[in-house]
């Protein structure tokens, strides 16, 4: 695909095309609150960016988007102040930089917010937004407190914020938590944000609001640059779209210039098919079943009630729901993380309600867990050592008690390469990877266990349309191999995509059941708010009887 198309830049020249035709778009001018010129970082043994140039507009808001492993989060913290270029400039409002650390960044008006935030759980929203920048008072004798809340409440007012300086971290969601990290970076004075992969933890309804977030902060004068891979909010969002391909530009776009399949095309280097196409099931004997599954939490909360559900070899069963409604308890104790309070979980006619998460994995079930740093990955561990997790036992991998290290070395390399894992170095430790590239190998090392029940909570989160497009592929491939699928995700044109029967899940009950042909994204989103259906026939539980 060319890079000369309607609505580019070519990265040196005068953008050409940008906004024309979008009038909900913000107009642009020659006023540049960042320009990274040239700049070339590389590592032992990769180029991570190479002469990329990024020109971003002040008040607006710059999509970074690109494949895992593209060099956009590499650029940021060049940016930010984490790497030192071996080439090219900084140049933040007309003026060359050059940073030491974030410290020096922060100094000149720049703020990042992590995908992982950093935030101490136990202490207070105005703790965290003020922590390591407190103002004193009485000559620096003691923290002013009055003065942090004070202007902790007056960005909340001036940005439309609905955050409460006095919550405690651990008991606010997660949508809470981002707008703390933004409220952090604007109490230190930043005036261009930094967001890395902003939605990734996000519900549905956190997303809509992070955009709201957003438009305020831009036309309040501050510039966002947000780096992702995710089409949808690209185009949404932005008003304009700088494309990274294997450490380089491969243009600057307007969103209203573009289509979504061009923007795969650019992202990858081909054409990609941009919705799994799924024939119709043909589902044999029921795997796993649930049978009045109760589960309580730690404050003796019934947070699952009395679910039913079955699962047939060669079939899809999608759960959809804003996270926090049960679905990860109810996973936990299907894996056999968790034992539920009452009921009875069966797997293959055998009941395991009991069994522990290794006799499950040795009877073949897979597991893609919902939080990769603490139920998939030992993040010091090298891939090598993360690739035989959970196997460690099994003799494809083990003799006489002792680990086969050379095969499972092929073993991971196998998965490195089959799942396009970046860097493909299978002595590299799990923390170093990207968050897409770790999902990558946790889908690569359960789908490759040879399972007759893959159990994938959100397998897509945090992955590039290319790698969605093939663990999509995958996920099809094993169904026709007779392989019972359990899906639960977020992400409602996944469900409505891959799953053969669908169902829906508020507080700790399945509310309805139906398929993705029989309805609409608005009825799903509806039923994940807990309307209930009035007309449609519910299905009763969750079996495969009715089909």
């Amino acid at each position: 695909m060319s890079d000369s198309g309607a609505g580019t830049t070519d990265g040196t020249g005068p953008k050409t095309g940008v906004d024309a035709g979008t009038a909900d778009r913000k107009s642009t001018g020659s006023d540049l609150a960042v320009h990274l010129d040239g700049i070339t970082k590389r590592f032992p043994g990769v180029v991570a960016n190479d002469d990329v140039d990024l020109r971003v507009e002040r008040g607006t808001v710059h999509a970074l988007l690109g494949e895992n492993g593209a060099g956009k989060t590499t650029l940021m913290n060049v940016l930010y102040g984490l790497y030192e270029p071996e080439e090219g400039r900084v140049v933040v409002d007309g003026e060359d930089r050059s940073f030491g650390s974030p410290r020096d960044a922060i100094d000149a008006g720049i703020g990042m917010i992590h995908q992982h935030f950093m935030l101490v759980d136990p202490m207070t929203v105005a703790e965290n937004i003020a922590l390591g920048n407190e103002p004193t008072k009485w000559f620096g004798m003691a923290v002013d407190r009055e003065r942090i809340d004070r202007e902790i409440r007056d960005l909340c007012d001036r940005y439309g914020f609905d955050v409460d300086p006095d919550a405690t971290i651990e008991d606010v969601s997660v949508g809470v938590q981002q707008r703390v990290e933004i409220l952090k970076a604007l109490f230190r004075g930043a005036e261009v944000l930094i967001l890395d992969e902003p939605t990734a933890v996000l519900t549905p309804q956190e997303v809509e609001g992070l955009y709201e977030v957003l438009e305020e902060l831009t036309d309040q004068g501050k510039t966002i640059i947000f780096i992702t891979h995710k089409l949808e909010e690209a185009t949404h969002a932005a008003d304009a779209i700088t494309v990274l391909r294997d450490g380089k530009s491969v243009g600057t776009v307007d969103p209203g210039g573009t289509s979504r399949k061009e923007l795969a095309e650019r992202m990858v280097g081909r054409e990609v098919l941009l919705e799994a196409e799924s024939e119709p099931a043909e589902a044999g004997d029921v795997v796993l079943s649930a049978d009045d599954v109760t589960v309580r939490d730690a404050r003796d909360i019934e947070v699952v009630s009395e679910i039913d559900l079955d699962v047939r070899a060669g079939e899809i069963l999608g759960i959809a729901g804003v996270d926090g409604n049960g679905q990860a308890e109810l996973v936990e104790a299907i894996t056999g993380l968790e034992t539920p309070d009452e009921g009875t979980i069966t797997y293959d006619g055998t009941d395991i309600t009991e069994w522990s998460r290794r006799q499950r994995i040795e009877q073949g079930m897979a597991y893609i867990p919902e939080d990769r740093h603490e139920r998939g990955l030992v993040m010091p561990f090298d891939l090598v050592e993360n690739g035989v997790l959970g196997s460690q036992r099994s003799p494809r991998f083990a003799t006489s008690g002792r680990i086969d290290w050379p095969g499972v070395r092929d073993h991971t390399e196998e998965i490195i390469e089959t799942y396009d894992v970046r860097p493909p170095d299978a002595d590299a430790d799990a923390q170093s990877l990207s968050g897409g590239n770790q999902q990558k190998f946790i889908v690569g090392r359960e789908f490759e266990r040879d399972p007759s029940l893959v159990v994938a909570t959100h397998p897509t989160r945090g992955v590039d349309i290319g790698s969605t497009e093939f663990i999509h592929e995958r996920l099809l491939d094993l169904r026709r191999e007779g392989v019972a699928i359990l899906l639960v995700s977020s992400n409602l044109e996944e469900v409505q995509a891959l799953s053969d029967r669908l169902a829906v899940i508020y507080e700790g009950e399945f509310i309805d059941v139906t398929t993705p042909e029989d309805v609409t994204e608005e009825e799903l989103g509806l039923l994940m708010a807990g309307q209930r259906p009035d007309q449609r026939d519910a299905a009763g539980s969750v079996g495969g009887d009715d089909r």
